[in-house]
């Protein structure tokens, strides 16, 4: 009897080993798994870590990029505004001459018509006067000759005038141009702007 107890406890032993050991078993099994999912989230965060760190590299280089542009927008548009003062004082100084050239027109006109009704007056006071044909065409040839003096100075005025009307649509177009050159100036830095704007509402997002 007594090794049959042995023999009962040596197999009750070795069943308590074998049981230890397959809770040993699923201990190493379990601790496998999550060592494996230890190591997949570190490779995971050892990833992340990368892409961050590329992002912000790539978002430097961006602000860089966008710092840069906004400082040659903003030279363009004071360029602009400096162009659209200038073409503003010439206009305002052919504006001037025009209206002078206008005035010298209205008064040759009204001294035409002034030696014209002169020479009604004199015409007549030959007549009534009965003075000779020869000083009477004296007279007559000395008005003329003032008259087409007059004529040929009222054409150099309207001239001038004219010349002085398309050097203020030259001008103007010349204005428009950069009116619209500095509305394409500053919408691109408005986008500069709005696109710095986003750039700086993503980095602060992380």
């Amino acid at each position: 009897f007594q090794a049959e107890s042995e023999v009962a406890a040596l197999n009750r032993k070795v069943q308590l080993i074998e049981e230890d050991l397959e809770r040993s078993e699923e201990r190493l099994a379990t601790a496998t798994t999550k060592l494996a999912e230890a190591s997949q989230a570190a490779d995971e965060s050892s990833r992340m870590c990368k892409v961050l760190e590329n992002r912000s590299q790539q978002d430097e280089e961006r602000m860089d990029q966008l710092t840069n542009q906004l400082k040659e927008a903003r030279l363009l548009a004071e360029d602009a505004d400096n162009k659209s003062d200038e073409v503003s004082r010439k206009l305002a100084f052919v504006e001037d001459e025009l209206e002078v050239a206008e005035d010298r027109v209205k008064g040759g006109d009204a001294k035409i018509m002034e030696l014209e009704e002169e020479l009604k007056v004199v015409g007549n006071s030959l007549k009534s006067l009965e003075v000779s044909e020869e000083k009477a065409n004296q007279r007559v040839e000395e008005f003329k000759k003032q008259l087409k003096s007059l004529t040929v100075k009222l054409k150099e005025a309207e001239a001038r005038a004219e010349y002085a009307e398309k050097t203020v649509k030259k001008l103007q177009k010349e204005v428009d141009r950069l009116e619209d050159e500095l509305g394409i100036n500053k919408d691109r830095y408005k986008s500069l702007a709005d696109e710095m704007d986003s750039t700086f509402a993503e980095l602060a997002g992380y």
